[in-house]
């Protein structure tokens, strides 16, 4: 490639260069902004002159350049200053372009037909958004059990959603001067200290809708029995307002509980919260997953939120719920064991999000956290992991 068309492409990649001014504020010194330039390949001295006046012009400041090759990045550049990072790259539009496709199902026809998926693949590239992208980032400065320290990240909000390589999210938990601490959503194996963290500016959010209805998902709402992709209606935060006073309605609506003892001498009424204590294989279980079942035909939806179990426990659950019809209006959602704490953590807010989102068009749902001590244990482990005060 000719250097002056090298030039004009790493310029024209600039030239939508815009970042936020209070932010610069905080990394300039003496009027001069340093900043780091990724190009695919190496800049002459002069051409290393001409990017540095670009930029300057652009950001209104005098500009202390440092450039960087990486070839992966195969055209484009890629501009930091700070914590911000504008992302023009090839590498990163062809990301995106993927991460689409990921997302697409070919419509009327088999993967075998390829006018099909040609047509398809044609409609994800023309309607995906490809401008460069202009973010917020921080580096991972050590991660291991589920919980990464950040470099940077100096404006992000506690419980916002950050986003890392390989298509794994974290979770903002705790906020320090220099940096931040994160807790990772999965993917602990495909992330390691360097990479990239960027701000998506969104609070933890999980998808919502009847399509969850007779499934069993992880807190995130994936599915995880492997009956398939499921519809979601929408998404909503992990953590929001509850109801005023004003807003709350008088619990004159009993719940059966199909057990007479409960029902004659302990009445539960429908937005009423119970909590059920016992030693070790008492039964405590087995009461709520009768109270499933006889929800049938009463018109109350369930979700049984399961922390810390084995799979196979939560299997045999899903199993005899099917057996007796209860599949079809429960949710399960299940933070098994064998998973990280940061995700038993979050399950019993993914499950009652679940449930607002029926609850909101006004439905009653029924919500069963089983069980609340191992997610005693999973946030201690936590903030243990995270180094809290």
């Amino acid at each position: 490639m000719a250097s002056d068309e090298k030039l004009s492409l790493i310029l024209k990649s600039l030239d939508k260069l815009q970042l936020a001014g209070d932010k610069l504020k905080s990394v300039a010194s003496n009027g001069i902004i340093p900043v780091v330039l990724t190009t695919a390949k190496e800049l002459t001295v002069s051409e290393k002159d001409t990017v540095a006046k670009f930029i300057g012009d652009k950001l209104g400041y005098l500009v202390y350049l440092e450039t960087t090759v990486d070839p992966s990045i195969i055209g484009g550049s890629v501009l930091k200053a700070g914590d911000q990072i504008y992302d023009a790259s090839v590498k990163r539009q062809m990301e995106k372009v993927s991460d689409a496709m990921a997302k697409e199902t070919v419509k009327g026809g088999a993967l075998t037909d390829f006018a099909a998926v040609t047509e398809s693949l044609a409609e994800t590239v023309a309607k995906t958004d490809i401008q460069p992208d202009m973010e917020e980032v921080g580096t991972i400065e050590k991660v291991g059990d589920g919980i990464a320290t950040v470099t940077g990240l100096r404006h992000a909000m506690a419980g916002e959603l950050v986003s890392l390589k390989g298509g794994v999210y974290g979770m903002v938990q705790n906020l320090m001067p220099d940096r931040v601490g994160i807790v990772l959503m999965g993917g602990e194996t495909t992330v390691g200290e360097g990479d990239i963290v960027r701000r998506t500016g969104k609070l933890m959010q999980v998808p919502v809708g009847e399509g969850l209805l007779g499934r069993v998902v992880n807190p995130l709402g994936e599915p995880i029995d492997g009956l398939g992709e499921i519809k979601y209606a929408a998404t909503r935060p992990v953590e929001s307002p509850s109801p005023g006073i004003a807003d709350r309605k008088p619990v004159d609506v009993p719940l059966q509980t199909g057990i007479k003892a409960i029902d004659a001498m302990v009445p539960i009424g429908r937005g009423q919260r119970e909590l059920i204590i016992g030693d070790r294989g008492t039964g405590k279980s087995a009461i709520v997953i009768d109270t499933i079942i006889n929800q049938k035909g009463n018109g109350v939806l369930c979700v049984y939120v399961a922390i810390g179990q084995k799979a196979s426990t939560v299997a045999r659950l899903s199993r005899t719920l099917e057996k007796y019809g209860a599949k079809d209006y429960t949710i399960i959602v299940a933070a098994t064991a064998a998973q990280s704490a940061p995700l038993q953590y979050l399950a019993p807010y993914a499950g009652v999000s679940m449930a607002e989102y029926f609850m909101n068009q006004g439905k009653d749902v029924l919500v069963i956290y089983d069980d609340l001590s191992k997610h005693a244990v999973a946030y201690r482990a936590m903030s243990l992991l995270l180094r809290r005060p």
